[in-house]
């Protein structure tokens, strides 16, 4: 299959996610501890990646937090001119349940990943027993 030589849409669906997030990060620049979620150029390609959204899973009993999303410009976070905050949303605090579902949040995001770039996230407070990231989008 040819790639997109001037992508208006995506060509193929892509869906990335990240490790099981559960530290503190009270860095609101993007520096610090991070998770990345998915990359730009993450099945190789070099248009980048859409993302449309984000979805956030509790994985079980956690307190209330924040979770601040970063793009990236691919060389080290550790610089705070090298991330954009690009959302902020609360989490609620969430109980474990065999019966009843957890509380799952979607964070709309609609951009262009540019294929040098990473997407990560950060957690306001520490959690018990974590929260995990899933980026939906497309490929270029």
């Amino acid at each position: 299959m040819a790639a997109n030589t001037q992508p208006i849409f995506s060509n193929q669906g892509f869906i990335k996610w990240s490790t099981a997030i559960t530290a503190a990060n009270t860095a609101t620049d993007g520096t610090g501890t991070v998770t990345t979620i998915a990359t730009g150029n993450a099945s190789g390609n070099a248009a980048g990646n859409f993302i449309q959204k984000i979805i956030a899973r509790p994985l079980g009993t956690n307190v209330a937090s924040v979770v601040r999303l970063f793009a990236n410009n691919g060389s080290a976070n550790t610089t705070a001119a090298n991330n954009a905050l690009i959302a902020e949303v609360t989490l609620p605090a969430v109980t474990v349940s065999q019966v009843a579902a957890m509380t799952g949040i979607e964070i709309p995001l609609n951009f262009v990943l540019p294929a040098s770039f990473n997407l990560n996230a950060t957690l306001g407070t520490a959690v018990a027993a974590g929260w995990i990231f899933t980026a939906v989008g497309g490929q270029y």
